[in-house]
């Protein structure tokens, strides 16, 4: 019987930063050892590994305009990222999921006062490798029986009887993303349960690596991680009931991706927000969404979400 348990929150919380984006040596060591002070730089963020691409992308958009401002984002995970957020840590938390309660509580408790920004839409993409040719789709039912606490599925033929009876390989990230809370809710019905028997990666890249370097694997990543491995990797379109639909831009924004389907998110300070090397470079992130989405490779917010984002900007402004 397969191994399995109801994973800790806690469990690997020492994630790394997956430099594949070109980021230098302090934020990789920012991303291994987060410590209790701010670095030396002008705005400091951390968390969530879908989301960093995202501000990456900002972070070069915004140098051509302010090449002496020193952004650094680390990535450890947006679990991770809120708790040092909440201690006044960072300027920006990114996050692939809304903050939970306990962190609103937390953040209450430092006296931390925030707002929250959707800057871009994540499908969350179950894929194969390209040697896997004997799958299209797959149920989130299936989906679910696969990934459930107590899943002894090992094999293809175990999902269904006419797939191949080969091994069955699963690779995803670990308990402290943002990611694999999303999944595990969605998809198992409770955040953080999951069977424990499969390939843990720290980040979204490194899933894909992995999954690609497989010859009979399934896994489930951010969707900016398998555009950037398409030579590997092929998405399976999902059915959560009402037939197959694959992720793309259109099935996000008109909702018929729906089960995978979530904003991503940075919270700012509102203290910092108050130093204006912080307020100037939110403000231009938020202005930019849609070039930042497209440089990471992301799904852009939708006409509505991109109305609100400009409502919230505004209020930025005006505050």
């Amino acid at each position: 019987m397969a191994a399995v348990v109801l994973l800790a929150a806690a469990a690997l919380a020492g994630c790394g930063s997956d430099d594949s984006t070109g980021d230098g040596a302090e934020e990789a060591a920012a991303a291994a050892a987060p410590g209790d002070e701010k670095p030396a730089a002008d705005v400091v963020v951390d968390g969530s590994t879908t989301v960093a691409p995202l501000t990456k992308a900002a972070r070069k958009l915004y140098a051509k305009e302010q090449d002496g401002t020193r952004v650094q984002i680390s990535e450890n995970g947006t679990g991770a990222g809120f708790e040092r957020f909440c201690r006044g840590r960072t300027d920006i938390s990114d996050a692939s999921r809304p903050i939970k309660d306990a962190e609103k509580r937390s953040c209450a408790t430092w006296n931390v006062k925030f707002q929250e920004y959707p800057v871009a839409n994540d499908a969350v993409t179950v894929a194969v490798p390209r040697s896997v040719d004997w799958i299209d789709c797959i149920s989130v039912k299936n989906l679910k029986r696969i990934w459930e606490p107590g899943s002894e599925i090992k094999r293809w033929n175990q999902i269904d009887s006419e797939l191949p009876d080969k091994p069955l390989h699963l690779f995803g990230p670990g308990t402290e993303h943002g990611t694999f809370d999303f999944f595990t809710e969605t998809i198992n019905g409770e955040e953080k349960a999951s069977r424990a028997d499969y390939d843990i990666s720290d980040t979204g890249g490194q899933v894909a690596k992995a999954l690609g370097g497989d010859k009979v694997g399934l896994g489930y990543l951010p969707y900016t991680y398998y555009e950037q491995h398409r030579d590997t990797l092929r998405a399976l379109a999902v059915d959560s009931g009402d037939g197959c639909v694959s992720p793309s831009t259109r099935t996000v924004q008109n909702g018929t991706y729906a089960a995978l389907s979530r904003p991503l998110y940075i919270y700012t300070s509102d203290k910092s927000l108050k130093r204006d090397e912080v307020r100037q470079f939110v403000e231009f992130y938020l202005r930019h969404h849609a070039a930042a989405a497209k440089a990471a490779h992301y799904l852009p917010l939708s006409k509505k979400q991109a109305a609100e984002l400009k409502s919230g900007l505004a209020k930025m402004k005006d505050s």
